[in-house]
């Protein structure tokens, strides 16, 4: 037993520091292209040393890499099953009457854990970083780059007010959407007729108005005059601005839940809300299907050779995988079914079609 124990111990420390090296290659790799991507924005703006542009890309490292996890838990797992084959391992395993089931199991205990902490630590963290980077670039960026989209489009909001509708545009938005930078209002009084222009550098929400820092207000017929406060009546409030224009990403796993609760209050849509949790929730059996998918392609001993056709089926599956995923997240978006069934009912069917190739591998 003791035996056992350890050897189920040094096979799960080779799955963890494949995994661990995988998913830490991928994320320098990330940040070193998102890095690159700042320094050309930050052509544009002239006034941002490169150790702050360092410090922003860290903060967005953890959201981007966050997105990378089942890939890097499927190239470690085929790794580490590979090098137990080519150094012959893996066959004294089984000549010891362990079956594939028994060498794969710390992998798999290795992904839940790995799972559950991405979901309930890794994620909070990335989401408080990925707001802190939205926060700096918004008043890095703001007023000269859109960093909003990436098709150009800036955001729009259309509202009413005590004084009359307004519609404002925003270069960037952070906090959810509750801070605005590069901001132009039009605002008009209560017969609709055009009353004033606002351009200012910032805007925050707060109970039934925006307050407009450093504004410049342009009305028909008079000069511009400039005010470091101004205030704008709105009907709007956070959770409406917050489904219109802010970012899932920076949102948490422990925070999902309450803006869930607060937008259903609201009558506001919460698809997308909804299927985030569901992601984050279901993180620890997707990170499992990718061991068993790894495990499929992998047990295959280097002797009988085709490894190379081995490795790239996987490679091609986990693809597949991902993009079937995908298009059922965003099926789950558009509503046609629950947030729960768009996310799990891939994985479950990653799950048992693995599961079922490697019965059929192990006991024919």
């Amino acid at each position: 037993m003791f035996r056992a124990r350890t050897l189920r111990f040094y096979i799960g420390m080779r799955f963890l520091s494949m995994i661990v090296g995988t998913f830490v290659l991928c994320a320098g790799l990330i940040f070193m292209i998102d890095l690159i991507e700042l320094l050309r924005q930050a052509r544009k703006v002239g006034n941002l040393s490169i150790w702050e542009l360092i410090w922003i890309g860290l903060l967005r490292l953890p959201a981007f890499s966050e997105l990378l996890m089942p890939f890097a838990v499927l190239v470690g797992s085929i790794g580490t099953l590979m090098s137990f084959s080519r150094k012959s391992e893996l066959a004294v395993m089984r000549a010891g009457g362990m079956s594939a089931w028994q060498f794969i199991r710390p992998g798999v205990t290795v992904a839940l854990v790995l799972g559950v902490l991405a979901a309930l630590v890794y994620n909070p963290v990335a989401a408080g970083a990925k707001a802190s980077a939205e926060r700096l670039m918004a008043e890095a960026f703001g007023k000269d780059i859109n960093l909003l989209s990436s098709d150009g489009s800036s955001a729009w909001l259309r509202q009413s007010g005590e004084d009359g509708q307004s519609v404002m545009n925003a270069r960037a938005v952070s906090d959810q959407g509750l801070t605005l930078t590069g901001v132009t209002i039009f605002r008009y009084d209560l017969k609709g007729q055009f009353a004033e222009r606002i351009d200012a550098e910032k805007a925050s929400l707060h109970n039934g108005y925006w307050d407009v820092e450093r504004a410049w207000v342009a009305r028909p017929g008079k000069e511009a005059e400039r005010f470091e406060r101004y205030k704008l009546s709105t009907s709007l409030d956070r959770e409406r601005v917050r489904d219109a224009v802010g970012s899932v990403e920076s949102l948490s796993l422990w925070e999902l839940p309450g803006i869930i609760e607060m937008a259903e209050k609201a009558e506001l849509p919460t698809a997308r809300y909804r299927v985030q949790y569901q992601v984050l929730m279901s993180r620890p059996l997707m990170l499992v299907a990718m061991v068993l998918l790894a495990a499929t392609v992998s047990l295959r001993s280097f002797r009988q050779g085709g490894i190379q056709t081995m490795v790239l089926t996987g490679m091609v599956g986990g693809i597949g995988f991902f993009l079937l995923a995908e298009v059922s997240r965003q099926v789950g978006l558009a509503g046609f079914v629950s947030a729960a069934a768009a996310v799990w009912m891939p994985i479950l069917i990653g799950c048992l079609t693995t599961a079922t190739v490697l019965l059929h591998q192990e006991d024919g």
